[in-house]
């Protein structure tokens, strides 16, 4: 059956015969639309907070989500989005960090006050940059960027970082890239994923999310087994023996043995994912159609960091 490419997270699909499970080329498609930024609070009752005190009149900004972090350096939420990086203050309110409105995709806090991403940047008069940035990096908590490598060759829809050793997939031609300082790099293997995650403690283990089900490398991402079911739309690896999913209903799971074998743990509240990063075994952040969602328990509870309603998208 002939495959299907996803113009905004570049990932392919082929057409499932099972009613039950939307293909591919569905996940994203509901995240793709328009969403508004606003803030919340952040009490917790029972299973999910409730949006917090304020937020309807907090200022929203137009965007969609491509990935949540927290810096070690200040335990704060970072939110990569279609127009910059944004941050909550203290009263809640979602504040854009710098002045670059910038499309981040790939966004991960790979250490303390470090940031990667990739993307395209804000279109501007007169501006001559190349439409793809390549990898960037900021040393300051997202306030500036410089170009690391590739600019103008590569766009990186998801990044990963272990050990030093920097994973990218590069959207423009389906290929896993892997690189030791941010500047060179050696191509691995061509396939088509929609999200990537690499063992903490093993670079050598990485998982793919494809319209199979989740393929594993036991070899760096030089090669990759066929995907297996669950199909997950997002993965992040917390510790070697709990890596996350969540598929596209938002049913959160994790594996203890690298996407071998799946446990369900709860549903992320909010529908359609757009993130996932799990920040240790307990700690997972996860961005929705209508929200930015943490939990410290593993799932029992989600708190709602940042509220999301539909809007004009850009």
């Amino acid at each position: 059956m002939a495959a299907f490419r996803n113009p905004r997270t570049a990932a392919f699909t082929t057409p499932r015969r099972r009613p039950r499970r939307r293909p591919l080329a569905a996940m994203g498609a509901l995240a793709a639309g328009a969403l508004l930024l606003t803030a919340c609070g952040e009490g917790s009752t029972g299973g999910t907070s409730a949006a917090g005190h304020g937020a309807e009149h907090a200022p929203a900004v137009h965007s969609h989500i491509h990935g949540v972090g927290i810096d070690p350096a200040d335990g704060r939420l970072y939110v990569g989005t279609h127009e910059g990086i944004f941050t909550v203050d203290e009263s809640g309110t979602p504040q854009l960090v710098g002045d670059r409105e910038d499309d981040f995709l790939g966004f991960t806090v790979a250490d303390a006050g470090t940031f990667l991403a990739s993307g395209h940047p804000a279109p501007a008069p007169g501006g001559d940059l190349p439409a793809d940035h390549g990898l960037v990096r900021s040393t300051d908590a997202g306030k500036s960027w410089q170009t690391a490598s590739l600019q103008g060759e590569a766009v990186f829809h998801a990044l990963d970082q272990a050990e030093g050793t920097i994973y990218g997939y590069d959207s423009t031609g389906g290929l896993l890239r892997v690189s030791e300082d941010g500047a060179t790099w050696q191509d691995r293997a061509r396939l088509r994923a929609l999200d990537i995650a690499v063992n903490p403690a093993d670079p050598d283990r990485v998982v793919a999310t494809t319209a199979d089900g989740v393929a594993r490398s036991t070899d760096g991402g030089a090669t990759f087994a066929p995907g297996e079911e669950p199909a997950m739309e997002f993965v992040s690896w917390a510790s070697p023996g709990a890596l996350f999913g969540v598929d596209f209903t938002g049913t959160l799971s994790v594996s203890p043995d690298g996407g071998a074998t799946w446990r369900r743990l709860a549903t992320v509240p909010g529908g359609q994912p757009q993130a996932l990063t799990a920040v240790d075994e307990r700690h997972v952040l996860a961005a929705t159609q209508d929200g930015v969602y943490e939990s410290k328990d593993a799932g029992k509870t989600f708190t709602k960091r940042l509220a999301v309603a539909a809007g004009d998208h850009h």
